[in-house]
């Protein structure tokens, strides 16, 4: 069928694969890094108790199957490989079936890794990932021209992206229908980045302008997907460009990069003429049978997007194959943020030498400037953000992550900047206290050299310590 490909998205195809194979990494990466403190048998949330409540059906994982951490390092780090041979272009030297399999395999991995990962996974850009990652598996190898129905259905993922988080801005906060949220969204956006500060103090008029170019950029722009080059590819470049004023605001894990990598495909990119390819039929039949699927399971996001009380980030089946996304449909005028301390004092008073564990993104020492971490994901500090906006946030693992702090627990404090206890003398109580954040201005900046102030607001957590017949 002369229809079925797309030959002058050769190049489109290639930059889209290879980046994808790279955040694939990444994902990997923190998951190997991560997951013991986290998920682990003795982690704050642990894999096996969590297995031990939830069917295969309501959550299909290999892990469902067998569950160690050492099979999950095992999965974590041969998903890192498979991705850096996928980057490396390994698909394109095997047989169109033998590259579609080598593409399956790291979305069933994450799949397994995602379907178990409780709270810590519970961030939009997980099956965003998953969704991308299954359409990628179809869309071929050297052995075909980049097939149109795929190529559709991206640009439909990258319309339900943007679309959806308009939409859910201007039915949300309405300092997004004033233009004012960006008066306070870059001081309390969850993990600030090197150039928040900037970004924060620019004039106010230019967060207006800001505002309204995301609105056009999410709510007119993504219909120009659909319409013939080279429209469609000044619409994926207009987004591409709004994504990457996102990453150098902040810290979004990899969020603003998969949606750059999902635009790619929409360009049309110079490249050499390529010879005529005659197309399997078994593989036409395969990928026209996956895009009924998908066009079939869109009717959620789509009633979900026109519905008065439309949510944001939630799967509508276990396999993540189609969801619906958004973000910031409300915007914070307050930083609060919980700074755990502990101390060596067998009695906690307040003037016990309490010391400050910190972080490595989210902010604690007020002199201490954000780093840029994405499109790595620092899963704890982004949900110590949660915990800061309320405590139900953190119920289920806070308690476990203290106890681990009292046992200088080695894969815990991995996690962690620094501890100020030497892992062969943990603390005798620790605690959380909740500070209010704000940045500096100017003048305070030269004077203090602090980007942040902070003011004591309350308790978070009371001094603890372990039972005697527990600690080591």
């Amino acid at each position: 069928m002369d229809w079925f490909t797309a030959p002058d998205y050769w190049m489109s195809r290639l930059v889209f694969q290879r980046a994808l194979a790279g955040l694939y990494f990444v994902a990997f990466l923190a998951a190997a890094l991560q997951f013991r403190a986290l998920l682990g048998e003795r982690g704050m949330l642990p894999v096996p108790r969590f297995l031990a409540r939830v069917r295969f059906r309501q959550a299909p994982s290999l892990f469902q199957l067998h569950y160690s951490d050492r099979f999950f390092a095992v999965c974590a780090w041969t998903g890192c490989a498979v991705s850096l041979a996928l980057a490396a272009g390994l698909d394109s030297l095997l047989p169109l079936w033998g590259g579609m399999l080598l593409w399956l395999v790291p979305w069933l991995l994450y799949l397994s890794i995602v379907n178990v990962g409780q709270t810590w996974y519970g961030f939009g850009w997980e099956s965003l990932l998953l969704e991308v990652g299954f359409l990628a598996v179809f869309l071929g190898n050297d052995d075909v021209a980049p097939p149109v129905v795929v190529l559709f259905l991206l640009r439909w993922i990258l319309f339900r992206v943007e679309f959806g988080a308009g939409l859910i801005k201007m039915r949300g906060d309405a300092c997004w229908r004033e233009l004012t949220c960006l008066d306070h969204h870059h001081e309390t956006q969850p993990m600030p980045g090197p150039l928040s500060w900037f970004f924060h103090r620019l004039p106010k008029p230019l967060h207006r302008v800001e505002v309204a170019a995301n609105h056009v950029t999410q709510l007119a722009v993504p219909f120009l997907l659909f319409t013939p080059q080279p429209i469609a590819t000044a619409a994926a470049s207009l987004m591409i460009v709004t994504q990457l004023w996102l990453v150098l605001s902040g810290n979004f894990a990899w969020l603003n990069w998969i949606t750059i990598v999902l635009a790619v495909p929409a360009l049309e990119l110079p490249h050499a003429a390529q010879d005529p390819v005659a197309t399997p039929l078994w593989y036409e039949v395969v990928v026209l049978a996956v895009a009924v699927l998908l066009l079939a399971l869109s009717r959620h996001p789509v009633r979900n997007m026109i519905s008065r009380g439309q949510i944001m980030n939630r799967s509508f089946d276990p396999l993540h194959l189609v969801n619906t996304y958004g973000a910031f449909g409300s915007v914070s005028r307050i930083r609060h943020e919980v700074v755990v301390e502990g101390t060596a004092d067998d009695v906690p008073r307040e003037d016990s030498g309490w010391k400050e564990y910190e972080f490595k993104g989210k902010p604690g020492d007020p002199r201490r400037w954000p780093r840029q971490f994405a499109p790595y994901h620092l899963r704890l500090d982004w949900m110590m953000w949660f915990a800061a906006l309320s405590p139900a946030y953190a119920q289920a693992w806070f308690g476990t992550m203290v106890e681990r702090l009292l046992e200088n627990d080695p894969a815990t404090l991995r996690l962690l900047r620094r501890s100020p206890f030497p892992a062969d003398d943990p603390p005798r109580y620790v605690r959380a206290r909740l500070f209010r954040y704000r940045y500096t201005t100017w003048r305070e900046l030269r004077e203090t050299g602090a980007c942040w102030e902070r003011t004591y607001v309350r308790e978070f957590f009371p001094p603890t310590r372990l039972a005697k017949t527990v600690r080591r």
